[in-house]
């Protein structure tokens, strides 16, 4: 049988695509399922055949639009007019839309016919030129919002397996590496690790067999992107592991998932059925000799199995624990064969990079923080949702602007970022450029893209015990500076909370937050005291001021 052809299949689906004078996009990822998008596409799918409109209008479920905070949102594009973005969608306004806007715009030519919106409707758009939008840059999430996550004809109408085709046809390993160098992509995962460092140690571990493991197991509180990726663009991180593998010599691929995101792990499986059928996996892919396939492996939950060798332990079927390293997974990884292991948004990326070359990628970024990076911005913040921004933008035009400032009208006093294994960086420094170096020079880390807005009524103390009794919680108990460290800090934390506290305890939390990063076994432990010691650092005060005065004479 022939290799698939992409470029047809591009070309037949843009043409089905413009044989529709509507398309109505409507969010479909978690988010918005929520708040009862799939009634408000039940909705509109009776409306548009009540108005016998099924052959001009199509109604297409995506992932995520982003603005997560104003869902369900519903996108109107009527052919030759502006794009029209409505929030809060019922089933009842979604027959609106398509008995007041849509009908009324298709009735006439748009050559004599200004359709104006009536004000009912106009009141629940959303302007496209907000500084949420205006101020992104979107790679990861290029198709998010604008594609059929289930159609890989979607995704190849916009240029999706190009670089597959690409790299398969015109690149050796070495070459990809090289542009993937050149890119200056960092893991976008927590750690920041070079990514062509990483593929160049797979690659040259010599092994009859080496995998690829995709690591779907973001587990930080308020964190949602890996997961919204995996809805809105399955076949982008499916194309990656397939870079990624041909790159680093790899005969199968590992989706490592947790079990939490069932709409993600669906669309995943979708998207691997779709393409083993049209032979993008399997053996002898677009008629080389590269063979490559895949599976899907659920986790349950736990915390821990987001470091690398305890997701390992996870997938060979033993206790998610970690276990100390060198050897890396590079050389020694699942089932003891040379692993390369990255997270679901890195893979993301690279389509994109190998597409367009590594040089347009570092255009972003400054220094050694290149590229764009997608963060789930929350908190007191107007606009709350999935954003993507080009690294070296201020923190404060995140907030100020893609966020819309504080949501009470309070100022703001800090931004968590990097969730457990993270700190707060205080309103003073909100000028600092987002990126990896400035960020841990503040006493933060980026990590995997949470960043949480607090105003003046929140508690820096509760905010470190909460990220402190999440990782005591997680805790896999493997090493005793974790296990036992990690619940006298909180043990600490809670009596200064609860008025009970001496000036004592806080050089007792010092000394602890010191062992626990020197003596844990891996990250999970390292990183634990992290929230403590950054709210320490600049609100210090604030413990002080629980400290029962009557306990310190």
């Amino acid at each position: 049988m022939p290799p698939v052809n992409i470029e047809k299949i591009k070309n037949d689906e843009i043409k089905r695509q413009n044989d529709f004078c509507c398309r109505i996009f409507v969010c479909a990822s978690t988010g918005c399922i929520s708040s009862q998008s799939m009634e408000a596409i039940d909705a509109l799918e009776e409306a548009v055949k009540s108005h016998d409109l099924e052959n001009e209008i199509e109604i297409v479920p995506t992932g995520c639009m982003g603005l997560c905070a104003r869902g369900p949102l519903v996108r109107v594009e009527v052919a030759g007019q502006k794009p029209v973005l409505y929030e809060t969608v019922d089933p009842m306004f979604a027959r609106l839309v398509v008995s007041e806007h849509i009908r009324p715009a298709l009735a006439k030519s748009v050559k004599d016919y200004a359709f104006k919106l009536p004000d009912f409707l106009k009141n629940r758009t959303v302007p496209l030129d907000i500084d949420f939008f205006a101020q992104q840059q979107k790679v990861v999430l290029a198709n998010a919002g604008d594609i059929d996550p289930e159609s890989i004809e979607a995704y190849i109408a916009r240029d999706g397996y190009k670089a597959l085709e690409k790299i398969l046809l015109n690149m050796s390993p070495e070459q990809i590496i090289e542009q993937i160098e050149k890119s200056g992509l960092r893991g976008r995962g927590g750690g920041g690790f070079p990514v062509a460092k990483k593929w160049t140690f797979a690659r040259q571990s010599q092994a009859e067999y080496k995998y690829v493991i995709c690591n779907g197991d973001e587990g930080d509180p308020g964190a949602y992107m890996d997961r919204s990726i995996l809805e809105a663009d399955p076949h982008a991180v499916l194309e990656g592991v397939l870079i990624a593998a041909y790159a680093t010599g790899a005969q199968e691929g590992i989706f490592y998932i947790r079990a939490e995101y069932p709409l993600a792990i669906e669309r995943m499986k979708k998207a691997i059925r779709q393409a083993k059928r049209n032979k993008l996996l399997g053996k002898n892919i677009l008629g080389t000799e590269f063979s490559f396939d895949c599976q899907i492996r659920l986790g349950a939950g736990a915390f821990v199995c987001g470091e690398e060798t305890a997701l390992i332990a996870s997938i060979e079927g033993r206790r998610g624990t970690p276990r100390p390293r060198p050897p890396y997974p590079s050389v020694k990884g699942v089932w003891d064969m040379p692993t390369c292991l990255n997270n679901v948004e890195t893979l993301a990326n690279v389509p994109s990079i190998l597409r367009n070359g590594g040089d347009w990628f570092a255009q972003w970024g400054t220094g050694s923080s290149k590229g764009t990076k997608v963060f789930a911005l929350t908190g007191k913040v107007i606009n709350s949702g999935l954003i993507e921004i080009p690294m070296g933008l201020s923190l404060r035009e995140v907030v100020e602007k893609i966020g819309g400032g504080s949501s009470t009208a309070k100022e703001i006093k800090a931004v968590q970022t990097g969730g457990p294994s993270g700190g707060v960086i205080k309103r003073e420094d909100l000028d600092l450029p987002v990126c990896y170096d400035r960020f841990q020079q503040a006493g933060s880390i980026m990590g995997s893209g949470g960043m949480i807005v607090m105003d003046q009524d929140d508690s820096m103390v509760d905010i470190a015990s909460f990220y402190l009794g999440f990782t005591v919680d997680e805790s896999c108990g493997k090493c005793a500076p974790c296990r036992i460290g990690g619940k006298q800090l909180l043990d600490l934390l809670e009596k200064i909370s609860q008025g009970k506290g001496t000036k004592k305890d806080i050089e007792s939390i010092k000394l602890l937050c010191e062992a626990m990063r020197s003596a844990s076994l891996c990250g999970l432990g390292q990183t634990a005291p992290n929230p403590v010691v950054s709210t320490l650092t600049y609100f210090e005060n604030e413990y002080l001021e629980k400290i029962n005065s009557e306990v310190c004479k």
